[in-house]
């Protein structure tokens, strides 16, 4: 099984890496290929709402705007489920995040159930450092993404700095458990 860890995080050692380090080692002890992305190392730009609104992105389910999203799409595509690991800022995902996730619905919500993540399982992460507020708003935000690609919500976990230990753990299991289930 292949399995893409995403996470957007300007901090290389906080909260927002710790939890996509243990979902990566859960996937692996659960026998999966994982590939890990920090969306902060790649250069992906905001939609741009192209034309009236929607350019090639409603038409050819690509977008036209050329930098690292391309690639990133076409990886996640192949992969058979995807771990989306975000901070919280403001109560919804990161910058980063929120630009990689909308530039992906654009491509995929349109073609139904035809998305190449119909069905595929999606364990969603919303990681609260500072005021461990937004949590909540943060994965509804989450779940809708993944409602609109037609993925799977495998599961949805909040983690702040005051549940970060038996959390972690937690996310260990939650991305073994998803492998084991695909196996």
């Amino acid at each position: 099984m292949k399995l893409c860890v995403i996470y957007s995080s300007p901090n290389r050692d906080g909260l927002t890496a710790a939890c996509a380090a243990a979902a990566a080692e859960g996937a692996r002890t659960g026998g999966a290929e994982v590939a890990e992305v920090r969306l902060n190392d790649l250069a992906i730009g905001s939609c741009e709402a192209c034309g009236d609104g929607w350019g090639t992105c409603r038409t050819e389910h690509e977008c036209h705007v050329e930098d690292d999203f391309q690639p990133l799409h076409g990886q996640v595509c192949t992969a058979d489920a995807l771990i989306l690991v975000t901070p919280v800022y403001w109560g919804e995902m990161s910058e980063s995040a929120k630009a990689f996730t909308d530039r992906f619905r654009r491509c995929e919500a349109t073609q139904g159930e035809s998305s190449c993540m119909a069905g595929k399982p999606i364990l969603a992460v919303a990681a609260a450092g500072g005021s461990g507020g937004g949590m909540i708003t943060c994965l509804l935000s989450m779940e809708r993404w993944i409602q609109h690609v037609r993925a799977r919500t495998w599961d949805l976990l909040p983690v702040n700095r005051w549940s970060r230990v038996y959390k972690l753990e937690a996310i260990r299991a939650a991305a073994e458990a998803m492998v084991s289930e695909q196996s």
